[in-house]
């Protein structure tokens, strides 16, 4: 089964969400339980953008064990210098290092020809790996860029030392089907593309981070670039969660697997979503409130009877573990096994009337709590186990 790397940008690329700065502090415990989970690669941060974020980097550099650690830089000395100086307290370091090659972005944004870009991009690559052995280039707007010349490009910065290419869809606009040709066109023609990691970095403006960096992985690529929540520029970036769930819960498609613990995933998803002060909606994939929550009475029974019936992913595999709140969508088999983990036992008639009298009652509430169904018993006669002795 072959294996895909999680490069976690949570730190760098999810930290870019409005508003959503971390404390030096909390950027370091994320870290810190990222590594614990087996993330293969943790970008910490863009040294070059501020001071704060330069130590920070260099912190968790000399403090994560089991991760590599990735610094962003612009194909710009001072900005390799920086990412360098960050990564000193580790050997386990890469020098990320990128530039748009999209004609949008080099005409408009940067003001250069392809032929400038092409160059520049050697010559960061060349100089990154005088300070550091692992250096990955990632062709910003590549979805929007001219296959050949993003070819040429690739080909280029491989030849000049880059260990690692990146194809991001820096603003979402790709679909899967176009992805994995392009993924598949760059591996039919980029130079020596074999001998070194494809990677990917999505973005959600369309809704499709995960269905495009999955229809990669599907191309043979190594790596995903992705983020706990999800979170990122605009609609965000891939989820983390995402990813490593889809990958387990479907190997009899994808054939591989990635090293990372699922289990952690709810308690990283909390402190992430703490650490930004961006609340995780309640119907996100994995990690969310209602995501193994199940209030319609079909659903309950079925997941009563047998879990897969209604849960493709095992909740106990990712930390948390199956709901079944109660509400005018709730049947009499939930409601009943409520009743009874509650201390309440009845013969079919007494079961009839308090399904009479919750269904009343939920009619006009949006939840029933265990408060509420404790009263609804004691109307229709129900005596508590606890009571009774």
């Amino acid at each position: 089964m072959r294996a895909i790397e999680i490069f976690d940008t949570t730190l760098r690329d999810g930290e870019q969400s409005p508003g959503a700065a971390m404390s030096v502090s909390a950027r370091l415990r994320i870290a810190r339980m990222l590594d614990a989970a087996g993330a293969d690669t943790i970008e910490a941060g863009f040294p070059a953008a501020s001071s704060v974020v330069a130590e920070s980097v260099a912190q968790i550099a000399a403090t994560v064990r089991s991760s590599r650690v990735a610094a962003l830089a612009r194909c710009t000395r001072g900005d390799i210098d920086a990412a360098v100086m960050s990564l000193r307290g580790t050997e386990r370091s890469r020098v990320h290092v990128f530039l748009a090659t999209s004609d949008i972005h080099l005409q408009r944004k940067l003001c250069i020809s392809r032929a400038r870009a092409l160059e520049l991009a050697v010559e960061s690559v060349r100089y990154a790996r005088k300070g550091c052995a692992e250096v990955e280039f990632s062709a910003e707007d590549a979805t929007r860029t001219d296959p050949a010349y993003l070819a040429q490009v690739f080909s280029a910065v491989i030849a000049a030392g880059a260990t690692i290419i990146n194809v991001p869809d820096t603003v979402g606009y790709t679909t899967p089907a176009e992805f994995s040709e392009l993924i598949g066109y760059l591996r039919d023609h980029v130079d020596r593309a074999g001998e070194v990691t494809m990677s990917v970095h999505t973005h959600d403006d369309l809704g499709m981070a995960t269905a495009n960096a999955l229809a990669a992985v599907q191309r043979g690529v190594q790596q995903v670039e992705c983020t706990i929540n999800g979170i990122g520029e605009r609609a965000g970036n891939c989820g983390l969660e995402e990813i490593v769930c889809a990958l387990r819960a479907r190997r009899d498609l994808f054939l591989c697997d990635a090293r990372f613990d699922a289990a952690k995933l709810q308690r990283l998803s909390r402190t992430v979503s703490a650490a930004t002060h961006m609340p995780v909606q309640k119907n996100k994939a994995i990690v969310g409130k209602n995501a193994f929550a199940h209030e319609s009475g079909i659903h309950q029974d079925g997941v009563l009877k047998e879990r897969t019936t209604y849960e493709i992913v095992d909740p106990a595999s990712v930390g948390v573990a199956t709901s079944l709140p109660l509400g005018r969508n709730s049947g009499r088999h939930a409601l009943l096994k409520r009743a009874a983990r509650l201390g309440f036992h009845g013969d079919e008639s007494r079961g009839n009337a308090l399904e009479e009298r919750f269904k009343e009652f939920a009619a006009q509430r949006r939840s029933v709590r265990d408060v509420d169904l404790i009263r609804l018993a004691a109307e229709v006669g129900y005596v508590r186990q606890s009571e009774a002795l």
